[in-house]
């Protein structure tokens, strides 16, 4: 066995199939194959089991695939060590953010970043679905979610609180909805799947509910939302950190606040690839982003591990 079957078998099971792999190596499909063939006839064992569309670590495999992360992470910083010494730290992030938690929240954190590490690129993507980190050649994505997925390290960053809410002008001029069920008659503005029934969990103590909405006005920008609340349009369902600088103006009010309403998901996570932190760069950005997470947390009395 040598460096070679090890970062081969770690591409396949990153790549999720050999065709996948294949790619990313700029092998054919055939070659993969075979290699793998001789790495487990070395080895005396199965490592991945092949299906006609995933290819899935054995236990010995999965053993095997965990030290190839680390040989290659210890390469990765060896090689960045050598290739910047004597300089400041230099390197890429590729990050997708949603565009709301993105804009309003995420981009002072991200042009604080650039002051401190100017010769880190950051290339950002303002996008609120990402569907698979290595298609998409994403290094780092933030999410809201439920649970995030097996497959991906997840760190928490907080948790996210929706809020039914309207202009003043709005709730002086119509009777706001006091019971979860009246939102179900009210012009509602939120984020969902467009051409589908907006499905809205809400929590009260031990007690869960949900209620089946169809929004007048939908968008995934948070920001658009934001301006149609201000505009009087309807009832907002939108994170609390869209408009918390109008609540604070006293130019939106909430609703309902007894309740914990959540569309997507009550958490918001940093996911990224296993073998993706192990460079300096990498890490840097890991754990600025999560001080900058712990200190908003902080001064909203919340907690972020």
């Amino acid at each position: 066995m040598d460096l070679q079957s090890l970062t081969l078998l770690v591409e396949i099971l990153d790549a999720g199939n050999l065709s996948a792999a294949a790619r990313r190596l700029n092998m054919s499909r055939a070659n993969v194959s075979y290699h793998l063939n001789q790495l487990e006839r070395s080895v005396g064992a199965q490592l991945v089991r092949r299906t006609t569309r995933r290819a899935e670590a054995t236990e010995i495999g999965l053993r095997l695939y965990q030290h190839g992360l680390a040989i290659q992470g210890e390469l990765l910083a060896a090689k960045e060590s050598v290739t910047t010494l004597g300089q400041g730290l230099q390197g890429r992030v590729r990050l997708s953010v949603p565009s709301g938690y993105g804009q309003l929240v995420m981009s002072g954190w991200l042009i604080e970043f650039k002051h401190q590490y100017p010769g880190i690129v950051l290339d950002v993507l303002f996008e609120n679905r990402i569907e698979d980190l290595l298609r998409d050649e994403v290094d780092i994505a933030i999410r809201v979610m439920a649970e995030p997925p097996q497959n991906l390290v997840a760190r928490e960053l907080g948790p996210v609180r929706y809020v039914a809410c309207a202009s003043r002008g709005y709730a002086e001029a119509h009777a706001l909805p006091t019971q979860l069920d009246q939102l179900q008659g009210a012009p509602v503005v939120t984020s969902a799947v467009i051409g589908r029934q907006l499905r809205v969990s809400a929590y009260q103590g031990e007690e869960r509910r949900e209620v089946i909405l169809e929004p007048t006005l939908i968008s995934e920008n948070f920001l658009f939302l934001r301006q149609a609340v201000l505009a009087g349009l309807g009832i907002g369902l939108v994170p609390d950190y869209v408009v918390q600088d109008d609540l604070r103006r006293g130019e939106v009010v909430t609703t309902l606040d007894d309740w914990r309403l959540s569309i997507f998901g009550t958490q918001m996570f940093m996911l990224y690839m296993p073998n993706r932190q192990h460079t300096r760069v990498a890490r840097t950005f890991i754990d600025f982003i999560l001080e900058r997470a712990r200190g908003t947390a902080d001064t909203m009395g919340q907690s972020v591990p």
